[in-house]
């Protein structure tokens, strides 16, 4: 007897992590890869690759990542770890993207440590300063088709974007501030607008 066909109706569940084994390995490797900053690799891997998170969820967690205190892409390992797993899973991508890169660390702090002087060395870590800088604008752009969908409307979103890069880089507000003025302005704005 053959097994039924799939229904073309029945919508398929969204892929997610088969345990948080699974979780810790995936955060270890995209941690692993994450040289100048991981924000773009998990972009990439958990939205476009194995669609763990759509765009929405993406740029929902990576805002509340943004405001908690401590690293930002800790704050969304331990989001999406918790999504899935609970504690457990929480638990298991944190270690993930600190347990190996941690002991990669500590072996190129070494290596520094012996090589600092160098100028070559030292030219080479302000080339892949410019190399950081290009992935996390390349993130950002990808997340601005996203803003279509936000509540306040693209124009708006748009419009706190410039607010707040001319905060931070032209007039040299402090983050802090940033996040506290025009991310509540923001946030009690949307409010109002989703409130029925």
């Amino acid at each position: 007897m053959q097994p039924p066909l799939p229904d073309a109706a029945t919508p398929q569940a969204p892929p997610q992590p088969k345990s948080p084994r699974d979780l810790f390995v995936s955060f270890t490797w995209l941690a692993l890869q994450g040289f100048g900053g991981v924000l773009a690799i998990v972009q990439r891997e958990m939205v476009e690759k194995k669609k763990w998170l759509t765009p929405e969820q993406f740029l929902e967690d990576w805002a509340v990542a943004q405001v908690m205190p401590g690293p930002n892409v800790i704050n969304l390992a331990l989001m999406i770890g918790d999504r899935y797993f609970g504690l457990r899973g929480a638990i298991a991508a944190v270690a993930g993207m600190l347990t190996i890169p941690l002991v990669v660390i500590l072996a190129l702090a070494v290596l520094y440590a012996h090589y600092a002087g160098n100028p070559q060395v030292a030219a080479a870590l302000r080339g892949m300063g410019a190399v950081s800088g290009g992935l996390i604008a390349a993130t950002g752009i990808k997340l601005i088709p996203q803003l279509r969908k936000h509540p306040l409307g693209f124009p708006i979103c748009l419009a706190f974007m410039a607010l707040v890069f001319a905060a931070i880089a032209v007039f040299k507000v402090p983050l802090g501030w940033v996040l506290l003025v025009l991310g509540g302005v923001a946030c009690v704005w949307t409010w109002k607008r989703i409130a029925p």
